[in-house]
């Protein structure tokens, strides 16, 4: 049988105890966070929260049925909440599982619809599920520089290409945009973060590890597995096919009007939709 649960005493550490931002042990005084009007969704921490996304997306608004003609952007490219599920920072923390998702999945497309959409929101957990099991097979190789493949590469050591990578600052669009997203909110797409790791490696010839440790860093829904071993494929260091993404041809793709660009790189507010993805193209006039 189980056994009773030991009794827990009142005072400040009961159960009935939640911390403010004040109480957490900070090294120095740290300013309140505050949320940018400009993130995809306000997320909010713990069960509750994630099975209210889960009905939402699934049940209240039928996104999910439109999942494969939507999570590469809309027309306003990667802004709002029903673009992509949004589920990865609950999945992340322990607060909503693969298979409650799967489950309420099936039974939406016994009562709605099932069709491609509906699969491939399946099919991305599928991903997810592999990661785990790479990370299971290659172990710390999935850390190291030369990746699954051991193989040695000559990466660049200047520093201003990393520090003006992480700051949104390549001259980029769509990187700029991306990065300055997940500095102010803790998300990017998962297209965004594909384009991102894809110019940092295999066109600033920045080692990979710089990537994902920074990605460790400030994700909401930071995942060891997920994380590295979609950079450490980013960086071709697997032994499969390597991805180099055309940025311009990305953003146009998933951000034709320009809209998310102008949000996240106001200097560019101004140029139009068929110069933004390639403002160097401007002429002087």
């Amino acid at each position: 049988g189980m056994l009773p649960l030991a009794p827990v005493p009142p005072g400040p550490w009961s159960l009935d105890y939640l911390p403010t931002f004040d109480d957490l042990p900070w090294q120095t005084d740290v300013g309140h966070p505050t949320a940018d009007p400009r993130a995809v969704l306000a997320f909010e921490g713990g069960e509750t929260a994630a099975l209210r996304r889960l009905k939402y997306y699934l049940w209240d608004s039928n996104c999910v049925a439109r999942y494969l003609e939507t999570r590469h952007g809309t027309r306003r490219g990667f802004l709002g909440g029903d673009y992509t599920t949004k589920f990865s920072p609950w999945m992340a923390l322990g607060c909503l599982s693969a298979r409650k998702i799967y489950h309420e999945i099936a039974a939406y497309e016994r009562a709605r619809t099932a069709n491609r959409s509906t699969y491939w929101v399946v099919y991305e957990l599928l991903w997810r599920d592999f990661y785990r099991f790479y990370g299971c097979k290659h172990g710390n190789r999935i850390f190291f520089a030369g990746g699954i493949i051991g193989q040695a590469q000559s990466w660049n050591p200047d520093g201003e290409a990393w520090r003006r990578w992480r700051e949104g600052q390549t001259g980029m669009p769509l990187v700029d945009a991306n990065m300055r997203e997940l500095k102010a909110t803790g998300w990017m797409s998962g297209k965004g973060r594909q384009c991102v790791a894809s110019y940092l490696t295999l066109d600033l010839r920045v080692d990979w590890r710089r990537g994902a440790d920074h990605f460790e860093s400030v994700l909401l829904d930071y995942d060891v597995c997920s994380n590295w071993a979609n950079w450490v494929s980013a960086a071709g260091l697997t032994g499969g096919r390597v991805n180099r993404f055309h940025i311009p041809k990305q953003s146009r793709d998933c951000d034709p009007e320009g809209e998310y660009i102008r949000t996240w790189v106001p200097e560019l507010a101004q140029v139009p939709a068929n110069r933004i993805h390639e403002p160097w193209l401007l002429s002087q006039e």
